[in-house]
């Protein structure tokens, strides 16, 4: 994140984009770190005992994805995506923040549509009731902070264009 000055201090919207972009990432740490404790005590279990967590893949599974998504937001509002700059590096500031301003929403558009169509994959699991082989749990559940962390993506790509487009920190 670049520092601000009191001429780029974020305004509500921008303040609440921080504020819900690190809840997201901190949700997502919190569900890696359980994801790992997991597969720590499926790991002792299976090795001392021959009783590993039951479900464990199933339950990395879904967490892996969720952990995933919930950082997207974060890292897109902190600059954190690859940039592959050979093509800007020798232009000026106000060009490649209008480049970067046109990457961002050309993500923001597709991050708006990916959460459309995560919705709509979700709502048609918890149609046909679709359950995950061993815990027999239901695959829909999980879209749920998918789609969230996907909405807030398509906030936040949108908001650090415009910070983009007119130079100011994002």
């Amino acid at each position: 994140m670049t520092i601000m000055d009191s001429n780029t201090q974020p305004g509500p919207v921008g303040r609440a984009v921080h504020s819900l972009s690190r809840l997201f990432a901190l949700a997502g740490g919190v569900t890696l770190l359980g994801m790992a404790l997991m597969t720590v005590v499926s790991v002792i279990g299976r090795y001392l005992f021959s009783l590993p967590v039951p479900g464990d893949f199933e339950l990395v599974e879904v967490a892996c994805a969720i952990t995933v998504f919930a950082f997207l937001p974060y890292c897109q509002l902190h600059n954190g995506n690859v940039v592959v700059d050979f093509f800007t590096m020798n232009v000026g500031t106000k060009t490649r923040n209008r480049m970067d301003s046109v990457g961002s929403f050309v993500f923001g558009m597709i991050s708006a549509l990916l959460t459309w169509r995560l919705a709509l994959g979700g709502y048609d699991m918890y149609q046909y009731e679709e359950q995950t082989m061993i815990l027999g749990m239901s695959r829909w559940w999980g879209f749920i902070p998918i789609v969230a962390s996907l909405a807030l993506l398509t906030v936040v790509c949108f908001y650090t264009a415009s910070r983009q487009w007119s130079n100011r920190s994002i």
